[in-house]
């Protein structure tokens, strides 16, 4: 088997995100209520959720489809899809771990949602039912259980969610250095290039590299993330695949003040404690694959760290990457509408680390024709 990629493995959006290992994040993006506040939160620069100005044009297709998905019977559909994947995600990443040799960096004491004020305590509470009713273990806090917890957070108002059962990477990075080298260990090659053809032949797909090099296969493999959408196309497929532009910000610290993921839930980002430091990533902006950060994001997340920890001062490195966003927040795995030669996995949009272990299973299972380990029609190329 030959891996291409034109970056270092596990340099994008997998090594760069929250490092939560997020079985409770059944929600999907567009739900009724982003729907009664999308112009708000497309077009307010403060907003969780923006988009960039330039790119309005060109989004207006995807975002058509993503108002028609929130919608609330739809919504609902795609809230059970995320369900069904997401169920055994966290038994799935302990076996992963124990597997490479990674089960230093996987943590598995729990993550939460803070609510500033009781009105967002009371929509949480709402919403934690919502996600109860789905099979999602979860609890709600008060300010006194969330100081046990999190001694050195600062007074929080109304109380937290916590969801007991999530889990965490301390080391994203070096969890999927492992993972690599483990493949390689068992004959994986890796070639450092940039597909740009794909056709296919009686023979099989025929593969047309950046520098004219061509690669037969019997079988094709399409997992690139935000860049997946131009190679489905190639294949005959057209996804409604778009970018989300997200950041983090980190903190070098011997001790980071926190013992698990904590998201600043009207802020929209998460404070992961990691190997030395500690990350603040998250934020949605939509506005494709340009390389050149936003300040203004880059300085709200900043804001929001030092909300609560105003003591630890500017970063000491930022970070741009690009999630694979569809409107109705399901991932693609699935053969091309056109057979199995071409497999599709891509579009996990804020999950993709924590769907990474199922999403393996089912790619191997639309390659040998074998019964996958739950029914793959929420997520097909052919639901466009």
């Amino acid at each position: 088997m030959i891996l291409m990629d034109p970056a270092e493995p596990g340099s994008g959006a997998s090594w760069g995100n929250a490092g939560t290992i997020a079985d409770y994040a059944i929600m999907p993006v567009g739900s009724p209520t982003v729907l009664k506040n999308l112009p708000a939160l497309l077009f307010n620069r403060n907003s969780p959720l923006s988009i960039r100005k330039t790119a309005i044009l060109s989004l207006a297709p995807w975002l058509l489809r993503f108002l028609l998905q929130s919608l609330p019977g739809p919504s609902q559909h795609n809230m059970q899809a995320l369900a069904n994947i997401l169920a055994d995600a966290g038994q799935r990443w302990k076996d992963l771990a124990e597997h490479i040799q990674g089960k230093d960096l996987l943590k598995d004491n729990g993550c939460l949602y803070l609510y500033d004020d009781q009105r967002s305590f009371e929509l949480g509470q709402q919403d934690i039912i919502r996600r109860q009713s789905y099979g999602v273990t979860a609890e709600m806090l008060t300010p006194q259980q969330l100081t046990r917890l999190e001694p050195q957070l600062p007074p929080v108002n109304a109380g937290a969610a916590f969801f007991p059962k999530a889990m965490y990477l301390s080391d994203p990075g070096e969890f999927l250095t492992r993972l690599f080298n483990g493949l390689i260990s068992q004959g994986l090659h890796f070639q450092q290039t940039s597909v740009i053809g794909l056709s296919r032949h009686k023979a099989g797909v025929e593969v047309t590299l950046s520098d004219g090099t061509r690669i037969s296969a019997c079988q094709v493999i399409i997992t690139a993330g935000a860049y997946s959408r131009e190679l489905a196309l190639m294949a005959g497929d057209r996804i409604p695949l778009q970018t989300e532009r997200g950041y983090h910000l980190e903190f070098d610290l011997d001790q980071p003040p926190l013992q698990r993921p904590v998201s600043a839930g009207s802020r929209g980002f998460y404070m992961t404690p990691m190997v030395g430091r500690l990350r603040a990533a998250g934020t949605v902006e939509l506005g494709g694959l340009n390389p050149k950060p936003s300040r203004h994001r880059l300085d709200r997340l900043q804001q929001g760290v030092n909300h609560y920890f105003p003591h630890l001062g500017p970063a000491n490195r930022h970070w741009l990457g690009f999630r694979p966003s569809i409107p109705d927040s399901r991932p693609v795995i699935s053969a091309s509408k056109y057979g199995n030669d071409i497999i599709y996995a891509f579009g996990h949009g804020h999950i993709g680390i924590t769907l990474a272990p199922i999403t393996a299973e089912l790619v191997y299972a639309l390659l040998t024709t074998t019964t996958p380990p739950i029914d793959l029609d929420d997520y097909s190329a052919g639901r466009f």
